[in-house]
């Protein structure tokens, strides 16, 4: 299994910007398909962005779509995911999550059920 840690989140005001992290370590992290979920109180948790192992293809949630990107560094073992314009609803856990294989399609990106592991979640905070 991949181990995965997030970072970056913290308070900001609607209309700002943040910058999740999520560091990966163990098994070979190029070949996985990396996601972002995110659970707000009270709701179930979400798919928010995803992306190839290369990244070379990226899917996104329409709520954020256009308002975040996705993006990662094989190089370092990193994903990261670019939150601008943010809503008061963008507020929630966010976690990163690794798929068990690089297969690439929109419908697995989005399955929870199809990522093996899970980094611990970081909490972002919009304020309107």
């Amino acid at each position: 299994q991949v181990q995965l840690v997030e970072s970056g989140g913290g308070l900001v005001q609607a209309g700002g910007s943040l910058r999740l992290s999520c560091g990966a370590s163990g098994r070979t992290f190029n070949y996985h398909r990396m996601g972002w979920f995110r659970q707000a109180p009270g709701k179930e948790r979400e798919f928010v962005a995803a992306i190839s192992w290369r990244g070379d293809s990226t899917y996104y949630a329409d709520s954020v779509k256009g308002r975040f990107t996705i993006s990662r560094d094989n190089a370092k073992n990193m994903v990261y995911l670019q939150m601008n314009s943010m809503k008061s609803e963008d507020s929630a856990v966010y976690y990163c999550a690794a798929s068990s294989t690089g297969t690439w399609n929109t419908l697995a990106a989005m399955t929870q059920a199809d990522y093996s592991s899970w980094g611990q979640g970081t909490q972002v905070t919009v304020s309107s």
